[in-house]
């Protein structure tokens, strides 16, 4: 866990080492992580935007020969195919099954829950809305194959929801990541990625706890 920590504070810095030592196979190990990060229920953790707009601000940079058009389709790519993955496993295992299969004992119950929440208020657009929302990023798909929602309309979500955080994350990396001010306080700009990331989830746990009506005595 250290690690990984380490390596999503300072993630500009891994990317570095990743272009040096893969050269052009760097835009398959990209691949890689997001199609891993969106698609593998069990991950939820790994980095998302942080690692989009990363990549982004070294494909500014002309010393790293990443170009922006590719890594662009390359996320495209992995968001999409990523989600209908999670969407195929969820509506296999079913969200039932995963309150006690062996596949469920390596889902955060908790995040499940939340994310299962969302989803029945905010129905299929969840699945573009959730592009922007650590962990739900994850689960929403998953949900959406378990409660065998229609492929047609997952797939029309699933497809703008990948074109408009893959679009938004790379085009913000691309022309501020190398601002010097942001390059010099990266690990702080990560943070304030995810803590923008995570504000919906706040929002929303919060109206809840609000609108909650107090139990009778």
């Amino acid at each position: 866990m250290p690690q990984l920590i380490d390596f999503i504070l300072h993630i500009d810095e891994h990317l570095v080492t990743i272009v040096n030592q893969f050269g052009n196979s760097t835009y398959l190990v990209l691949f890689l992580m997001i199609f891993i990060e969106t698609g593998v229920v069990i991950l939820p953790f790994l980095p998302g935007d942080s690692l989009l707009f990363a990549a982004s601000a070294l494909a500014a940079n002309q010393a790293f020969n990443l170009n922006i058009w590719l890594l662009l389709a390359v996320f495209f790519a992995a968001a999409v195919l990523g989600d209908s993955v999670n969407y195929e496993i969820g509506k296999r295992v079913g969200l039932a099954a995963s309150n006690n299969s062996f596949f469920g004992r390596f889902l955060d119950q908790q995040k499940l829950s939340k994310a299962e929440a969302f989803f029945n208020k905010h129905g299929g657009k969840t699945i573009a809305i959730a592009r922007f929302m650590p962990f739900i990023r994850t689960f929403a798909p998953f949900i959406s194959g378990g409660s065998h929602m229609n492929y047609r309309k997952f797939i029309h979500y699933n497809v703008l929801g990948g074109f408009l955080w893959v679009a938004l994350c790379c085009t913000a990396g691309y022309f501020f990541g190398n601002i010097p001010v942001v390059q010099d306080n990266f690990s702080l700009v990560v943070l304030g990625i995810i803590g923008i990331s995570l504000l919906p989830i706040i929002v929303t746990y919060c109206r809840g706890r609000l609108n909650r009506k107090p139990e009778s005595l």
